[in-house]
């Protein structure tokens, strides 16, 4: 159940972790669209501005064309009765061809600027329709992703959890440790519970956390677009808590060990919500409190995860001090030992040097000495190699021995 349980949060961080990034990257293309649109838009009016001052030359152009036409058709009136010579027909013709040329060259420009803006217009309308799309499907997206936080109980629940995990691995906690992600508990009836985190207490004690709270009421409340909808979704989200507080308390995770506290903390991942609630109902902590449930936000929660830190901090320094001052006695009883064995080998050194003295005294020294009596026996003929010096205190080699026999 815990590995399910624990995929099924995996995989629904991982989904909405996708829906977020798929959200980011369409808002920012949708900016960019925006943008385009914005540059095409700017083009276009400037497009326009110079097919409008083209359009003014061209239409100041044909007033001069009027005005030259007058002057001719008043020099062909001046001409009218008489016969046109040859040479009168090529002075007008000359006169005619260079207006017939601006014409046709205005002519053309006309055309190739009306062709150009209707090209502009049909790309700048296609860019619209296309940044429509891309705006719809991002709003869809973007519902798609606030009924999933609204609407899926599974996935609210997985992203209070993450919002809770992230609050505990900034708090100094170790996991594995000093808390635990999902343990396995039992409450007095033999009931299994499955606490969303359990933290450890200096001293043996634990402390429960709960992050299943509802806060689809209060999504509707900030949402809303009217005055009587908030106050009835303000109203569901008060009826929400409570709701939650009762079950929460029901379960009696504090009593399913020996070693937790006498009530549980119950996480709301939004500062605001909490707020809202206190706003509407101001007694709703000290419910809360009457059913062993203490209400707590990022804020809160991080200041009493920071405090549990430290106290686990000077908790750890304390029992250094213990295991030094220990290991500390424990070394002084063996230098006391060792002192103690030196004394007794001095001792055993000072009853060895004793008893060579005597020794050496009955060997080499005194009436009836043992070596006095053996050069005896080579004086009434013992025949022998090799001669025993008798004189050991002038001889180096005993003075040598006894030296050393001495030091040690």
């Amino acid at each position: 159940m815990a590995d399910e349980r624990k995929k099924e949060v995996d995989r629904l961080n991982q989904d909405l972790s996708k829906l977020r990034g798929k959200l980011d990257l369409e808002n920012e293309e949708k900016t960019n669209l925006s943008n385009k649109v914005s540059e095409l838009i700017a083009q276009g009016l400037a497009e326009r501005k110079s097919s409008d001052e083209k359009i003014e030359i061209l239409t100041q152009f044909r007033k001069d064309m009027e005005s030259k036409f007058k002057e001719l058709a008043n020099e062909a009136l001046q001409l009218q009765g008489e016969s046109f010579s040859k040479s009168n027909i090529e002075k007008l013709e000359a006169t005619l061809l260079p207006l017939k040329e601006h014409v046709g060259h205005f002519e053309k420009e006309l055309r190739q600027v009306h062709e150009e803006t209707v090209k502009d217009r049909e790309r700048l309308k296609a860019e619209i329709n296309q940044l429509s799309k891309k705006s719809d499907q991002i709003s869809q997206n973007a519902l798609e992703l606030s009924k999933a936080l609204k609407g899926d109980s599974q996935m609210q629940g997985a992203w209070g959890e993450m919002i809770l995990e992230s609050i505990l691995e900034k708090s100094g906690l170790r996991v594995g440790e000093e808390y635990e992600i999902q343990a396995h508990r039992k409450n007095e009836d033999g009931e299994r519970l499955r606490p969303d985190v359990v933290v450890n207490l200096p001293g043996g004690k634990t402390l429960v956390i709960d992050s299943k709270v509802s806060l689809v009421a209060y999504t509707d409340a900030v949402n809303s677009e009217n005055e009587i909808d908030t106050i009835e979704a303000q109203k569901r989200h008060i009826v929400s808590i409570r709701n939650h507080i009762n079950g929460l308390s029901a379960k009696g995770y504090q009593f399913a060990e020996n070693s937790s506290v006498d009530y549980v903390i119950l996480f709301i991942p939004i500062e605001g919500a909490l707020s809202e609630a206190l706003r509407m109902d101001g007694r709703i902590t000290e419910y809360a409190m009457e059913k062993n449930i203490t209400i707590a936000t990022p804020t809160t929660l991080m200041m009493a995860l920071k405090t549990i830190s430290n106290v686990w901090d000077v908790e750890r320094r304390n029992k250094n001090a213990e295991l030094i001052a220990d290991r500390a006695g424990k070394l002084y009883d063996k230098v006391s030992g060792f002192v103690l064995n030196m004394e007794k080998v001095g001792e055993r050194l000072t009853q060895a040097q004793d008893s060579y003295d005597t020794a050496f005294n009955q060997f080499s020294k005194g009436r009836g000495n043992v070596l006095s009596q053996v050069e005896n026996l080579k004086t009434l003929g013992a025949k022998t190699s090799k001669s025993i010096d008798t004189d050991f205190e002038n001889t180096e080699e005993i003075e040598n021995l006894d030296d050393n026999l001495k030091l040690k």
